[in-house]
């Protein structure tokens, strides 16, 4: 690999950056954010506020989102974290609840610190947050009160023991697997102690 095709920089950005055409400002970066994601409830950008409420819980939400990568998060004590997020209600009309249940299907991927692709089918982290927005009331809702979330966290090994070929799991069968269950304020506690009684993969 050409060192001109190597990974971009990609630097946080603050929402101020122009737009522009011509050389003229035609709009701000924050315009693009307001319009593209202003939508917290659908199912792709509640996964990634689910991703950024726990990166913020365990102070890794300094740097940017890496897009692709094979766990959603790393922390600086060298946690691997899975984020997965569910919710009864989403931004479309629904004739009832949605069913709660979350996705745990080992896979192939793309390592982002090496570069590297493995075809070897596995779940890679140490820890899961299985991420409930459990609001029910739809007038009401918004992802921003965590108080409208619950947490539930899980070491990795317990899913490769008792469901290793498992893809889905909804949410009365991950109780019975015993995972802690908590609020936004307890999620760095609870994940610690995954991590620590979870071991540490190779």
């Amino acid at each position: 690999m050409s060192a001109e095709l190597g990974p971009l920089v990609i630097t946080r950005r603050s929402g101020a950056e122009p737009i522009r055409a011509n050389g003229e400002t035609v709009g701000r970066l924050t315009d693009f954010w307001s319009w593209a994601c202003s939508d917290l409830a659908n199912n792709t950008m509640r996964g990634v506020l689910a991703e950024y409420l726990v990166a913020t819980a365990l102070g890794a939400a300094a740097g940017t989102r890496t897009e692709w990568d094979t766990v959603d998060i790393r922390t600086s004590e060298g946690w691997r974290v899975e984020v997965k997020s569910t919710a009864y209600l989403q931004s479309w009309a629904q004739p009832q609840p949605s069913k709660v249940e979350f996705g745990i299907a080992p896979a192939s991927g793309w390592d982002a610190p090496s570069g590297a692709t493995s075809v070897e089918v596995r779940r890679r982290s140490d820890v899961y947050v299985f991420c409930l927005l459990h609001h029910q009331d739809k007038q009401s809702l918004d992802p921003l009160d965590l108080d409208q979330w619950t947490f539930y966290v899980l070491p990795t090994r317990v899913l490769d023991e008792r469901c290793p070929l498992q893809k889905r799991i909804r949410l009365s069968s991950l109780e019975r697997l015993s995972p802690a269950k908590t609020d936004f304020i307890g999620l760095p506690q609870a994940v610690a102690v995954a991590a620590a009684g979870g071991g540490v993969l190779p």
